[in-house]
């Protein structure tokens, strides 16, 4: 693997230029533990390392209430190995010498954005990490879109990595 240089902000005013240090310090790498969001982990996983910044795994537990009566049943059948996958991610991620923590929310089915941003929010988070499915504009309308949502009620900028992102040398 590769070891990128630390990444610096430059502002530029005029003709002058000024090194300013990174703006993100609590970054949130918002997880379902899908292909896509593991596509947006090494993105987190720099900003938070070129910061020394806290990095926050977050992993939202959907639930589907059929009825008042009845209990409640997680939304992916393999909930657990999803859990399972997440917390050997945020232990590689420490290995690795960013210091990680997970946070596991739970939420109705179709509430993860919101359950997103109001850890955002209450962590005072400086960007969100996210993945995304690349799903076409029917499928985002039929059957919602995480990251969609996070980009319109988030209070801190979302960062959307594309699912066909890929880590080029240089």
């Amino acid at each position: 693997m590769q070891t990128r240089p630390p990444m610096k902000i430059i502002a530029r005013h005029t003709n002058q230029a000024k090194e300013m240090s990174p703006v993100f310090k609590k970054i949130i790498w918002a997880t379902d533990g899908s292909n896509a969001a593991d596509l947006a982990l090494p993105h987190a996983k720099t900003l938070a390392k070129d910061a020394d910044g806290e990095f926050l795994i977050v992993h939202c537990e959907e639930w589907i209430a059929p009825g008042p009566r009845s209990g409640h049943y997680p939304v992916h059948a393999d909930e657990d190995e999803i859990k399972a996958k997440i917390k050997g991610q945020a232990a590689e991620i420490g290995a690795d010498g960013v210091r990680a923590t997970l946070k596991v929310v739970e939420t109705g089915a179709s509430g993860a954005a919101h359950a997103i941003a109001d850890v955002a929010r209450d962590e005072h988070a400086d960007v969100i990490v996210v993945g995304t499915r690349g799903h076409t504009a029917l499928a985002r309308l039929l059957l919602g879109s995480v990251t969609q949502r996070l980009l319109h009620i988030a209070q801190c900028p979302v960062l959307a990595v594309p699912a066909g992102d890929r880590e080029t040398n240089g």
